[in-house]
């Protein structure tokens, strides 16, 4: 298993519609185990591989509590098939989006069509913050935030943040190699 960097807005991949997984193979499994590592780390209870960088229809989840054992599941070639009328509110966040939360309003229940790490069928339905989260996850396949469900004037100040924050990082960035070079 291996830590990977979680990639931060604004950063166009996240953008990135991933593709399906055509073959559940060692690849795959090593993928799962990177992204379970990298998701307890960070500490989160959600995320999908173009998260890493790799634009594969993945995605990983553990809602439980802090107190209890680990409960992992994963996702691959998830889709949604079902939403209901009901909606519902949760505070959303984001590992791509650090420190920034916000009430986001998503359907009360979904249904989920996904293999498994062995490549067998399913299809479940999530309702409460596993609907939300599974949600969230989901819109991360399609190249959606979750900012995408929020007013455009608090997604504009939020992108404009982590726009002004990278260009900061990255002159800091330029600044020491020049100090190296000198």
């Amino acid at each position: 298993m291996a830590l990977r960097e979680i990639i931060i807005l604004p950063d166009k991949r996240l953008r990135l519609v991933s593709e399906p997984v055509k073959r559940i193979d060692a690849g795959v499994h090593k993928l799962v185990q990177d992204m379970f590592e990298t998701m307890y780390a960070a500490p989160g209870i959600g995320l999908a591989g173009i998260q890493i960088g790799v634009a594969k229809r993945v995605v990983v989840m553990d809602l439980s509590k802090k107190e209890e054992d680990h409960k992992p599941l994963v996702f691959i070639n998830p889709e949604i098939t079902w939403t209901s009328d009901e909606k519902t509110t949760y505070e959303e966040g984001c590992l791509s989006i650090p420190e920034y939360y916000e009430e986001v309003e998503r359907p009360e229940r979904v249904k989920v069509k996904y293999l498994d790490l062995d490549g067998k069928a399913h299809e479940i339905e999530a309702k409460g913050l596993f609907a939300t989260c599974i949600q969230h996850e989901v819109d991360h396949t399609n190249g959606v935030l979750f900012i995408d469900h929020i007013s455009k004037l608090k997604r504009d100040r939020v992108t404009k943040k982590f726009i002004k924050a990278a260009k900061t990082a990255g002159n800091k960035t330029a600044r020491t190699a020049k100090q190296v070079e000198a």
